[in-house]
């Protein structure tokens, strides 16, 4: 064999080699949801681990460092990243109210708070029947303005008030539009997370992350659900829906399913993990990623609602 052969013998060898990772860092798009020549692409990084995005009317999105205790603001019209608070009750989850408050998973004494245009916030809900939540992990609000709250166990070294879990195990809750009724939604999940609703108000979906499981409900007039069945046979950390029912599972990259559970796309993202999704700018067709220490973003052809 000469040199040549040899040579170009190990580039195909490399190549064979290299070929799975390739193809697995490929977008597959079934139902073509992506637009056209769009890539994946990082607006933000240096962060410890990014979660909770939420959009605001205007298309921005806010996003939390977790670990760092920080919210940030990603603006629609300039793409740049300001601070929006440093005390931020290291919030988890995020979701605007109808009147423009920024309502967030605070897990650092296991509460829900209210964040004001200004950031000043407010204590929603500090406890069940008096014990503390195991950790409130996200949320998501109804037309009506319920509100359904994850709360799985995740231990915090950062837990000033007792780090040992005081309820009977991880629900999913309900709060009521008026605040009176807090009681919970769901007791027969194993580790409640990721969870999304439908703009009409008639749907919930709520992944069970330990399960590895996704599941749907009926919401019904009162708040309460009923015909829960199987969505997704994976679970997920965060969740969003697109304007023709497709709903966006994270973990490994990002995994879109359509109204009727069949899988149509796979977004991979170069970190570790994904937490979370929503779809922001101007005219919500920026879908904004949370992945460990930085946030992407990729242009696509459906919006949010």
């Amino acid at each position: 064999m000469t040199k040549r052969n040899v040579l170009i013998g190990f580039a195909g060898a490399a190549l064979i080699l290299l070929l799975p990772a390739l193809l697995t860092a490929q977008i597959t798009d079934k139902n073509s949801i992506v637009a056209k020549g769009a890539k994946v692409e990082k607006l933000g990084d240096g962060y410890a681990f990014t979660e909770g995005p939420a959009v605001d009317r205007e298309g921005n999105v806010f996003f939390t460092d977790q670990p760092n205790n920080k919210i940030y603001k990603w603006s629609a019209s300039t793409g740049k990243i300001s601070l929006f608070s440093d005390q931020a009750g290291r919030s988890n989850g995020l979701y605007f109210d109808q009147k423009g408050n920024l309502i967030a998973a605070a897990d650092l004494d296991n509460q829900i708070w209210s964040f004001d245009k200004a950031g000043r916030p407010t204590v929603l809900v500090k406890d069940y029947q008096g014990k503390l939540l195991n950790g409130p992990n996200d949320l998501w609000i109804t037309p009506k303005g319920g509100m359904y709250i994850t709360d799985p166990l995740y231990k915090r070294e950062y837990w000033t008030r007792n780090p040992e879990r005081q309820q009977d195990g991880e629900h999913l809750y309900y709060l009521s539009p008026d605040k009176s009724k807090f009681y919970r939604a769901d007791t027969t999940l194993v580790k409640p997370n990721g969870i999304v609703g439908t703009p009409d108000g008639k749907k919930l979906y709520v992944a069970d992350i330990e399960a590895n499981k996704t599941y749907v409900y009926t919401i019904n007039a009162d708040g309460s659900l009923s015909n829960k069945k199987l969505f997704a046979p994976m679970g997920s950390d965060g969740m969003t829906i697109d304007n023709r029912g497709n709903v966006y599972l994270t973990g490994k990259g990002v995994t879109v399913f359509d109204k009727a559970g069949k899988q149509i796309a796979h977004i991979p993202i170069q970190e570790n993990w994904t937490a979370n999704v929503v779809f922001g700018g101007k005219d919500r067709s920026t879908l904004f990623i949370t992945a460990m220490g930085a946030v992407y973003g990729l242009k696509m052809k459906v919006k949010g609602m």
